[in-house]
């Protein structure tokens, strides 16, 4: 199975009325964006499932690769690594999937399919989270072995370098 992980792109600073769902991206998180759209575009299998956080700014990032997605309360700014990993089927799933979330989820669920470490109990507050930059993406890729499953750093991509 592949995972890919995207944070959203750069977003507005929280102002006076306005919750945080509700901010969108700014005019250089737009651009970001869409550059990392056309790039995604080009390397992802057509059946990949997109599924991007409520929160304004994963939507309006979603929303540049001009592709159907979902919105899943389990990506939510809040959400946890299991929420996560349970929303995407990992690693069962036999589709790639596309997540559009944020920090430290993201970095916390890379972090934690890349090293193994659990994220049960006392444990999880060991576990530190990866960062991911704005408006960038980390593909994962699970692999079946004969006793248990390895994950793959297939890709990393910043919206400078796509």
């Amino acid at each position: 199975m592949d995972l890919i992980l995207w944070r959203h792109a750069e977003a507005e600073e929280l102002a006076d009325g306005v919750d945080d769902p509700s901010r969108g991206l700014t005019g250089k998180g737009e651009r970001h964006a869409r550059r990392v759209a056309d790039w995604l575009n080009q390397v992802l299998p057509h059946s990949t499932k997109v599924l991007s956080s409520p929160a304004l700014r994963a939507r309006q990032t979603a929303e540049a690769l001009e592709r159907k997605f979902k919105v899943s309360d389990a990506l939510s700014p809040e959400s946890s690594v299991e929420a996560l990993l349970a929303a995407v089927r990992w690693p069962d799933a036999r589709e790639p999937v596309l997540v559009v979330g944020h920090q430290p989820t993201l970095g916390l669920a890379a972090a934690y399919l890349m090293t193994g470490a659990r994220l049960l109990g006392a444990e999880a507050d060991l576990l530190l989270p990866w960062s991911i930059r704005k408006g960038g993406v980390w593909w994962l890729r699970h692999r079946p072995r004969e006793d248990r499953g390895e994950v793959v750093l297939v890709a990393v991509r910043s919206p400078e370098l796509v």
